[in-house]
């Protein structure tokens, strides 16, 4: 299985899959085509799992072939990644830092310590991968990201962790010339008939016990959820089409005088903490350990 799992294999075969055929990732690799194709039957043969579908004028992944793209591109990455660690061992702290953070303004925070290190250290490299908390802990785990910023609630008991000095405040997003612009606030009473864009993150909280169930009051089952989204700036698109209401954090979507929407808080009050969470018992690079210092000396 060592043998299969070579660094230089997978990346054959990432290259088959990226190309989508022998020839051209043959070339791209500076390999001749029946050295490639034979790297690529032996990998088969010692997983025994057929991994690609030929045809005539192109490969395709079988189901398992996806399951090894995925995997491998995994086994590069963190390879990759440790290589970079060991190469910024030494005198001189320098390397990458790699966190993971869902949308919030609150990464202000985040980028002040960036910016006091980059001062005194210009060869440390920061690498920012967003998404909502199931994908950066995902990668956290996996040890492809040293930090991950959360928004509560949600468990962080596995981790170690620093609360930031901040919170957000959830509300929704509208166009201003719609009839429920004109309130102050929004009530759940308000939200019952709507069309919502939930946030996928926000969707996943409310289906937990936790703040965000108290404050929906078992209605959640009733709301008229028309759709889903990832990131709110493309979900502030639909808004802006008319098509629905965004329940997000304040502060993510340009609701100034000259934007065509609004933020309107919640009623009662509903907002979020913040955490730093790292692995517990995580050996850290330099860069990433002297990252960690400055957090613990400005925000514990």
């Amino acid at each position: 299985m060592i043998n299969v799992m070579e660094i230089r294999v997978l990346k054959y075969f990432l290259a088959v899959a990226k190309e989508g055929s022998i020839t051209r990732a043959a070339n791209s690799l500076h390999l001749t085509q029946p050295t490639l194709t034979r790297q690529l039957q032996d990998l088969e043969k010692e997983l025994k799992q057929k991994l690609l579908i030929r045809g005539q004028h192109q490969v395709t992944l079988t189901p398992e072939g996806m399951i090894l793209r995925k995997r491998a591109q995994e086994i590069i990455d963190m390879v990759e990644k440790t290589e970079a660690e060991f190469q910024s061992i030494s005198d001189t702290i320098q390397g990458d830092i790699y966190i993971g953070c869902g949308e919030t303004e609150a990464m202000q925070y985040i980028a002040q310590v960036f910016k006091e290190m980059q001062e005194s250290y210009p060869n440390i490299k920061f690498h920012i991968q967003s998404g909502d908390a199931e994908d950066v802990t995902e990668k956290l785990d996996k040890g492809l990201l040293d930090f991950c910023l959360l928004i509560q609630p949600i468990n962080i008991e596995k981790y170690d962790h620093i609360r930031l000095p901040a919170k957000d405040k959830w509300g929704v997003i509208m166009r201003k010339d719609c009839k429920l612009a004109e309130k102050e606030y929004i009530e759940l009473k308000d939200l019952k008939h709507l069309p919502l864009i939930n946030s996928r993150q926000a969707t996943k909280k409310i289906t937990a016990k936790n703040e965000f169930t108290d404050w929906f009051k078992g209605e959640l089952e009733h709301l008229n959820t028309v759709g889903t989204s990832n990131l709110v700036y493309n979900a502030a698109i639909m808004v802006k089409a008319g098509i629905g209401y965004v329940i997000t954090l304040d502060k993510l979507v340009n609701t100034s005088q000259e934007s065509e929407l609004c933020f309107r808080p919640l009623k009662p009050t509903l907002e979020s903490n913040l955490d730093i969470v790292w692995k517990k018992h995580q050996v850290f690079s330099p860069a990433a350990k002297l990252f960690l210092n400055k957090l613990k000396e400005k925000f514990s």
